[in-house]
């Protein structure tokens, strides 16, 4: 299905900072980082690949990385000092870099959260005028942009199942724009991603989520709203 875009993305995004890849779109990689992982963790990791593991100072994605994790939007004055508000908050990070990355995206950044025992990885890509695409969530195949609704279901790996969800989403009303699915082998864990033009009920993510052969489901609404 090939994608969507407007005018406004070819403006790029109202945002603080000198540049909408390396600013807003790493704000926006963050911001959608924690809604994966449910909150603002408490340690984090951030490796910076490619050109981004070669300007990420310069060009202040360092403190958009930042930003975001504390759920701060690309226009947020805060940005400028979010080395001091993520001192406030408690927030614990280490920054990495790896210059030279060929199965990466030149602007990519991967992120390992944690809080107590629970972590998440997510990795994303910066892709210009502050768009972006959430590549990978703990090693499945993500591919969402945060730019719609995201629905992502952690199941066992069974016949039917798609068709399942993809019936449950349609008697919501709910449009599907994309879907990927990813599996760790036949019969085993799955990750299926929608992006969904519409938003869907709490109640109906509740009962996906309550279905036996389903571990987990986490429900993103667009991050811009």
């Amino acid at each position: 299905m090939a994608e969507r875009s407007s005018v406004f993305d070819m403006i790029g995004p109202v945002m603080i900072g000198p540049s909408s890849s390396h600013t807003a779109g790493v704000v926006r990689i963050a911001r959608a980082a924690i809604r994966v992982f449910g909150s603002i963790p408490d340690e984090v990791d951030i490796t910076f690949y490619n050109s981004f593991a070669r300007t990420y100072e310069g060009h202040g994605s360092d403190k958009a990385i930042l930003a975001g994790l504390l759920d701060f939007k690309t226009d947020d004055k805060r940005i400028k000092d979010a080395f001091e508000h993520a001192k406030q908050q408690g927030l614990t990070y280490k920054f990495r870099s790896v210059g030279n990355a060929a199965i990466y995206h030149p602007n990519t950044i991967k992120l390992n959260m944690r809080k107590g025992a629970h972590e998440v990885e997510v990795i994303g890509v910066s892709k210009g005028g502050g768009l972006i695409l959430i590549e990978e969530v703990n090693g499945f195949a993500a591919n969402f942009t945060s730019s719609l609704h995201t629905l992502i279901i952690f199941a066992k790996d069974q016949p039917g199942s798609i068709a399942f969800i993809s019936d449950i989403i349609a008697h919501e009303d709910g449009n599907i724009a994309t879907m990927s699915v990813t599996r760790k082998g036949k019969s085993g864990q799955a990750c299926l991603v929608l992006e969904i033009d519409t938003g869907i009920r709490m109640l109906t993510k509740d009962y996906i989520e309550s279905l036996s052969w389903v571990d987990q489901v986490i429900y993103i609404p667009d991050i811009d709203m």
